[in-house]
């Protein structure tokens, strides 16, 4: 009979060498966030204690540092994902992010390109798809499109308007 696969087995607990390492190892590949680090050191074994430890170390360090992970991520995802400011302050959010720092981050994100601006290019990106599928509807496809990337409903009313020529009560 074949040996229970490493996955079944159970972990040994991180001490804090250990645990430091499997942060760095993940600090290499991209910058995390406080708590996402904690979670993480958790996930493999670390306990609460040295999980803590390790990333306050790291964050003493200038190697974790939620304010400059804030300004990457909201960053990153406003121009690259065309999201807006609504689901970028979720995520921040759901990464542990302090609101005062993701809302610095996220306005800093739309300092160069506004907001408007950029939900106006996503929706000049998508329309033409939508209105290939169903002209007639093209208008609440993309209003929904504009909301589920997580821009304000006062921002996809004026990119409606401006883009279609019409009101958004459909």
């Amino acid at each position: 009979m074949a040996a229970p696969s490493d996955s079944r087995r159970p972990r040994k607990a991180l001490d804090a060498g250990a645990a430091k390492q499997v942060a760095y190892d993940l600090l290499s590949r991209r910058p995390w966030s406080r708590r996402d680090l904690t979670a993480r050191l958790r996930r493999r074994g670390a306990p609460l204690a040295v999980a803590q430890e390790v990333v306050a170390a790291l964050e003493a360090q200038g190697y974790v540092d939620d304010r400059a992970f804030a300004r990457q991520w909201a960053d990153g995802r406003a121009g690259r994902r065309h999201l807006g400011s609504v689901r970028l302050r979720e995520e921040l959010q759901r990464k542990g992010v302090p609101p005062a720092l993701a809302g610095a981050a996220i306005r800093d994100a739309f300092a160069e390109r506004g907001e408007e601006e950029r939900a106006l290019e996503a929706a000049r990106r998508r329309l033409p798809a939508l209105r290939r599928q169903n002209a007639a509807r093209a208008a609440v496809k993309l209003r929904d499109y504009l909301l589920r990337r997580g821009y304000p409903g006062e921002v996809v009313q004026r990119v409606l308007r401006g883009l279609l020529k019409v009101g958004t009560e459909e």
